[in-house]
C-alpha cells in the first residue's frame, strides 16, 4: 500500500520531534552534570593568591604617616573554592592596621620602622572571613615611615561673592566666628599656609542679615581645628551723601604755585544709614599729580588716594580740574 504525501510528511514531523526531544533531554542531563562537576570542584580546598586592601589608621600622637604605603597587598590564602571564588570577584572593605599597634615593639631607623608583613597576620584574619586562612603575606618587609607633626593658629579668609538688592549693602565688614582656627599638618606643609579660606559663598539678591555654618578648606594632609565657622554678613539700606573735598598736590616742586579751578570739588557717595552721620569730607582723599601735567593740556584727572570702608558708588564732580602754574623766582 502506498502511503501518500501527508501520512510520509506527519511520520516524518513525529519522527523530528522524538529526536528534538532527545536531544532536549540530553542537553539537560549535560547542564545538570557540568553544575554537579562545577559544585564538587567548589567543596574541594585550594590555595590561591588575592589583593587585599588595606587602610592605615591611628598614628602616633602628633605623627603623620609620610611614606609610601601600599594601598593593597597579595596574600596567599587556602580555602574551599566557593571562598576562594568571592575574593576574585567581589570588592572587600579594606582591612584596617594599626601604626600605633605594630610598630610599638620595634626602634625606627631615621624614622623609619621596618615590619615584617607575616606580624600583621592577626590584623588580617580578624578582619577577613573565617572561611579561608591565610599563609603569606606580600611583600614581606613592610616599611613605615612617621613625621612629626606641627601646630599653627592662622587667620580665616573669607572667598564671598555677594550680590545685593537695590540700595541695599554691607553694614559692617563680613566676619567670621571664630576669626581663627588651629591648622596642624607636617611642618614643611605648614611653612606655606598663611590662612584658611572658606569655600566659595555665592549668595544673589540678598536682602537680609544672614548668619550661617560655612566649610573651610583644608590643605591636602592637614586637620583644622574647628572644621567650620559660622559666616555672619550685616546689611542696610544704602542712600546718597554729598560732600565737598578739597584737592590735594602730589610731587609740586617747592618753588612752584600752582592753583587749580575748582579747588574743591563735590564728591558723591552711598553710605548706609547708620553711618550717613558719620562720614566727613576729611574721610576722602581727591588729589592731582604735578608730574601728570602735559604740555598744551591745562587741566588734571583727579585721583581718589584715600576713602573710608565699606563706602559705594563714588563719583566726583569735576572729574577734572583746570590749573595754572606760577614760578616763585
Amino acid at each position: 500500500m502506498i502511503k501518500n504525501f501527508s501520512e510520509i510528511s506527519g511520520d516524518f514531523e513525529i519522527e523530528k520531534l522524538r529526536n528534538n526531544k532527545r536531544v532536549a533531554v540530553f542537553l539537560i542531563c549535560l547542564l545538570i552534570s557540568t553544575v554537579l562537576w562545577f559544585l564538587n570542584a567548589l567543596s574541594k580546598d585550594y590555595t590561591a593568591s588575592v589583593s587585599y586592601p588595606v587602610k592605615f589608621t591611628n598614628p602616633p600622637k602628633n605623627q603623620f604617616l609620610s611614606g609610601n604605603t601600599p594601598a593593597e597587598f597579595s596574600l596567599t590564602v587556602k580555602g574551599k573554592g566557593f571562598a576562594l571564588l568571592q575574593y576574585k570577584l567581589l570588592t572587600f572593605s579594606p582591612v584596617e592596621i594599626d601604626i600605633s599597634g605594630i610598630i610599638q615593639d620595634t626602634k625606627p631607623s631615621s624614622g623609619t620602622y621596618k615590619i615584617l608583613s607575616r606580624n600583621m597576620l592577626p590584623a588580617f584574619s580578624s578582619q577577613i572571613s573565617s572561611d579561608v586562612a591565610i599563609s603569606e603575606i606580600r611583600p614581606e618587609l613592610l616599611e613605615i615611615v612617621l613625621d612629626s607633626l606641627s601646630t599653627k593658629t592662622v587667620p580665616v579668609e573669607i572667598d564671598l561673592n555677594v550680590d545685593f538688592v537695590s540700595q541695599m549693602h554691607l553694614k559692617n565688614k563680613v566676619t567670621t566666628n571664630p576669626d581663627k582656627v588651629e591648622i596642624t599638618g607636617p611642618s614643611i606643609v605648614l611653612d606655606n599656609i598663611s590662612a584658611v579660606k572658606t569655600k566659595v559663598n555665592i549668595t544673589n539678591k540678598l536682602n537680609t542679615n544672614i548668619q550661617q555654618e560655612i566649610d573651610l578648606i583644608h590643605p591636602e594632609k592637614t586637620t583644622i581645628v574647628p572644621e567650620k565657622v559660622t559666616i555672619n554678613i550685616e546689611i542696610e539700606k544704602y542712600t546718597e551723601k554729598e560732600l565737598k573735598v578739597p584737592v590735594e598736590i602730589f610731587n609740586k616742586p617747592a618753588d612752584v604755585q600752582l592753583k587749580l579751578f575748582p579747588s574743591e570739588i563735590k564728591l558723591f557717595c552711598s553710605v548706609g544709614l547708620s553711618r550717613f552721620d558719620s562720614v566727613k569730607a576729611s574721610d576722602f582723599g581727591v588729589s592731582v599729580d604735578y608730574n601728570s601735567i602735559i604740555n598744551d593740556v591745562n587741566s588734571l584727572e583727579l585721583t581718589i588716594f584715600k576713602q573710608p570702608e565699606l563706602i559705594q558708588n563714588i563719583k566726583l564732580n569735576p572729574e577734572k580740574v583746570e590749573f595754572l602754574i606760577e614760578s616763585n623766582k
